[in-house]
């Protein structure tokens, strides 16, 4: 993807509900949480123009189900955090694949980060984000969200954070529409991206939420390989060109 500008956290899109459909938990694995999600998003099925994005890495299996069950592509999403000097925990922003950096300005006021210090954090986790995508996609090329109507799935949203740094992101890419989609969050995540998304989906929203991970039989984490294996298997590649590169 080309390198994309600087883009607010404050964008807003319109506003349809979020689901609150209780879903079977806890889910056995990434996948059944993608077939649960999928089932919610039937609507998109049989569309060309629909693009499945899975976040790196634990929200690819899910992407995968979702973009098995409509018929569509499936490409991978790298977004990463800048974290507070000193306070790595707190963002003030994040950047996303193609290079797109969104921050928070009344983070990096409120905490008086330099320019400099700013401009130097941004730098290493671009290098990061790219490292990652190269290493996600192991020659497998990117595809374009211009004009598609692009779902974004991540295995579960604590506070929707990345998910709505991974939107502001895409809106520079020209989708037609983008539906952040997520097997589980805290309701108030999911009312949260209604000001970014053009629509939200959330199979569960349980109160107490707690942690993703403790929604989950088997949250082991995703191996570079099994991003590797879902891509191919989505742009059908034969399985010799994969031993080719190897």
């Amino acid at each position: 993807m080309a390198g994309l500008p600087d883009t607010a956290l404050s964008r807003r899109g319109a506003q349809p509900r979020a689901s609150r459909t209780s879903a079977h938990l806890p889910f056995t694995d990434r996948r059944a949480a993608g077939r649960e999600l999928a089932a919610r998003l039937e609507r998109y099925a049989g569309r060309a123009d629909v693009l499945v994005l899975g976040l790196a890495r634990g929200g690819v299996p899910v992407a995968a189900e979702i973009a098995d069950a409509l018929g569509a592509p499936l490409d991978v999403f790298v977004v990463r955090k800048l974290g507070v000097p000193g306070r790595e925990e707190l963002a003030f922003g994040a950047v996303a694949s193609g290079g797109a950096r969104a921050l928070n300005d009344s983070v990096v006021q409120c905490c008086g980060i330099p320019e400099p210090d700013v401009e130097a954090i941004t730098a290493l986790a671009r290098r990061e984000v790219g490292r990652l995508e190269e290493d996600c996609r192991d020659g497998v090329p990117a595809v374009s969200p211009a004009g598609r109507t692009v779902i974004v799935a991540d295995d579960g949203l604590a506070t929707g954070a990345t998910m709505r740094v991974a939107i502001a992101a895409l809106r520079d890419l020209g989708p037609a529409a983008i539906v952040a989609a997520s097997p589980l969050a805290p309701a108030g995540a999911c009312a949260r991206l209604r000001e970014v998304a053009d629509a939200v989906v959330c199979a569960a929203t349980p109160d107490p939420f707690n942690a993703v991970g403790a929604w989950y039989e088997d949250f082991a984490p995703v191996a570079t390989d099994e991003v590797h294996r879902l891509l191919r298997r989505s742009r059908h590649e034969p399985v010799e060109q994969e031993h080719r590169r190897r």
